[in-house]
């Protein structure tokens, strides 16, 4: 028993420790994820053994006490926190719980929302006019930040009555979240690098920081925005249910999450609804960390009460983190296909997102030194989506002394070659153009699916050809022959047949393809497309000239010149990648083994030529690397995010916060069969 008394009490100090670091000084030294952990074990501890919890338990509260620089609110109705669920059978229990305690209540529904990950807010309005606005603190009192919420432009200062809506009450204390859309986060960050100032975390921790500043002038710079998700008190029209309630907070004008607000009846249809949200987290302009689930009916939720910390009827479903904590093993380089040297940083291995990561990249030496990060450092380390693991901060309070400061080497780690920073650059590159580090990642570009699409011919596989000197340059893959590969590693005959047929294959393929193919520096699969509708051929391309290639606006009578899209360095880059003997040679070599470049241009003129699509949700007709060649064989352009410059954005299944990006825009909206006739498909 004393070992359990002992394990609460380092719960209890570590959670209160890191509460203090995440609430009041906007500074995690530990990841969400890591701190859940801590948590649910003096949560489970406390279960088996409930005459070991106090009334200072973290459990027992919300947050920490206010900063002394505020003045403190009092919550008329306690802010609570939410009890967390993190898999399947935590909602059917959930739901279990429910209706044990309901007894012979009548059917009910639940509502699913996303959870922002942000910072809790109540907005308390009297007569309609905003009066007080405060942080949850530790759920009975908060801080005063309402000069600071004024700043909000997505906090009216007064509600509005509209015709369909409820009429506005006489007090009203609206609940919500105050957050930071992830591009304004980014940038945030950078612009606190360049001024010597430590980056924070996430959003959430950019957004507290921003509310807890005692010059509102700061606040209002910063892009903050709110959704508000309920109510504390309110004095006038009832409400029969949370989605009602919802509803009447946006005629309002309070900004709520409608399009992603889900009425479900049954609980599977919650889990299936919860597993969406999550697939899609990424589409959304704002981090979200979970999904939230309420039982709909307010009487309900009146009956089913609350426990000390966390309503009864409402469960916070938490997704997979995107952040963790970890080590720094070492550092390293590794060399790329352009000569460009990116550090590398080797991790203690640690699950992300159901992922295991081992490194994380460290972008470039002035990365470091703006983050100060060393070897042997603790830190934060991020994955949101596909991107590659990143070390967002580190915390320097872990230190020892033994951390070792890094520098970037003054030449190539692989093949002792002198490296160099051109000036306005940041990259250092390896100057050799025969490093074999450099020759192996150019073939992995060569043959990936966005090039030449060579399937089978892997990383590993690159690794032993380049490594016994059978392929030195892309063209010499098309002089191999099956006898040469069965003598590979774990190759057996009908691998290395399948292997040759696939490189038989690729020498049909498009101009835009095998540009890209080529590697040339700054030429992405859109400039490489822009080249072929262009030029049409790949002698055109190459004699082309800075003149012909850089965008110039025409100015009075004199028209456009160049090509919309391709600036003065693309320009230059093109024209030196043909200028070089060596790159002229290899691509002979390709054409002469029968590498059949096309450009694939419409037959006739098509409605899609020259417009940016943008995509979201999903589409029952194709996936969508179909979706992007059939665009491009229109002459369009497919694109990631939706701006003043997106021509259509095409609407799928469960469309994401781009289509609500595309309507404050005006960004025409197609559905998928409106798409598909654009493009000829019906």
């Amino acid at each position: 028993m004393q070992k359990i008394i002992e394990d609460i009490e380092d719960l209890k100090e570590k959670i209160l420790y890191h509460n203090h670091r995440y609430y009041v000084l906007d500074d995690p030294e530990i990841s969400d994820a890591e701190y859940d952990r801590f948590f649910k074990r003096l949560l489970n501890l406390e279960r088996q053994h409930p005459g070991l919890v106090t009334p200072d338990s973290p459990t027992q509260r919300v947050g920490t006490k206010p900063l002394e620089a505020f003045s403190e609110v009092k919550h008329r109705v306690p802010m609570l926190s939410l009890e967390n669920g993190f898999s399947d059978k935590d909602i059917t229990d959930f739901d279990k719980r429910i209706k044990k305690l309901l007894g012979d209540a009548p059917d009910f529904q639940y509502t699913v929302e996303p959870k922002m990950d942000g910072v809790a807010v109540e907005l308390v309005y009297e007569n309609g006019s905003l009066s007080v606005a405060s942080t949850r603190g530790d759920g009975y009192v908060g801080e005063d930040i309402t000069s600071n919420a004024k700043t909000i432009l997505s906090v009216p200062l007064t509600l509005t009555q509209s015709e369909e809506g409820k009429p506005i009450p006489a007090l009203l204390e609206a609940r919500g979240e105050v957050y930071m859309e992830t591009e304004a986060f980014e940038a945030l960050n950078i612009k606190r690098l360049d001024n010597n100032l430590p980056p924070f975390a996430n959003p959430r921790n950019a957004a507290a920081g921003s509310l807890r500043q005692l010059d509102s002038r700061v606040t209002a710079k910063r892009p903050l925005n709110m959704f508000c998700y309920g109510i504390g008190e309110i004095s006038g029209p009832g409400f029969d249910t949370q989605y009602e309630m919802m509803l009447s907070l946006q005629q309002w004008g309070l900004r709520v999450n409608r399009p992603h607000l889900k009425i479900c009846r049954m609980i599977t249809e919650v889990a299936d609804y919860c597993h969406h949200l999550e697939d899609i987290r990424n589409q959304f302009l704002f981090e979200i960390d979970g999904a939230v689930i309420k039982v709909n009916q307010l009487k309900l939720q009146a009956l089913l009460g609350q426990k000390s910390r966390s309503p009864r009827w409402a469960l916070a479903f938490k997704f997979k983190p995107t952040q963790e904590t970890t080590r720094i093993i070492k550092i390293d380089v590794q060399v790329g296909r352009t000569g460009a040297l990116t550090p590398v940083a080797h991790l203690e291995p640690v699950q992300i997102g159901g992922v295991l990561v081992k490194r994380a990249t460290l972008h470039n030496q002035e990365e470091i030194s703006k983050k100060d990060i060393r070897e042997l450092d603790t830190v934060i380390i991020q994955r949101a989506g596909d991107v590659i693991p990143e070390v967002v901060k580190v915390v320097k309070s872990k230190r020892t002394g033994r951390e070792n400061k890094y520098v970037m080497p003054a030449r190539c780690p692989v093949c002792g070659a002198e490296v160099i920073k051109k000036a306005g650059e940041v990259i250092i590159r390896c100057t050799n153009p025969n490093c074999s580090a450099q020759i192996k990642e150019s073939l992995k570009h060569f043959v990936s699916k966005g090039a030449m699409n060579i399937d089978g011919l892997g990383d590993k596989i690159i690794a032993q050809l380049r490594d016994r000197g059978m392929v030195r340059e892309e063209a010499d893959l098309y002089d191999l022959e099956v006898e040469d590969l069965v003598k590979l590693d774990k190759i057996k005959e009908k691998s290395a047949k399948n292997l040759i047929q696939a490189i038989e294959k690729s020498k049909k393929t498009t101009l835009a393809k095998f540009i890209y193919a080529l590697g040339i520096r700054h030429v992405g699969e859109h400039i490489a497309q822009l080249l072929a509708n262009r030029f049409k051929r790949l002698e055109e391309i190459q004699n082309a000239t800075i003149d012909d290639l850089a965008y110039r606006k025409g100015n009075g009578d004199a028209p456009d010149t160049g090509v919309k899209g391709i600036g003065e360095e693309i320009a230059q880059s093109v024209v030196a990648y043909f200028e070089d003997e060596s790159n002229m040679k290899n691509i002979r070599r390709l054409i002469e083994a029968g590498v059949h470049p096309e450009a694939v241009l419409p037959a006739i003129p098509s409605p899609a030529a020259g417009k940016a699509f943008v995509i979201t949700g999903s589409l029952r007709s194709m996936p969508r690397s179909e979706v992007k060649d059939l665009i491009q064989k229109k002459g369009g352009r497919l694109a990631s995010s939706v701006s003043a410059s997106t021509d259509y954005l095409v609407a799928g299944k469960s469309p994401g916060s781009k289509f609500k990006k595309a309507e404050d825009l005006s960004v025409p909206v197609l559905n998928e069969d409106e798409f598909l006739s654009l493009l000829g498909r019906k």
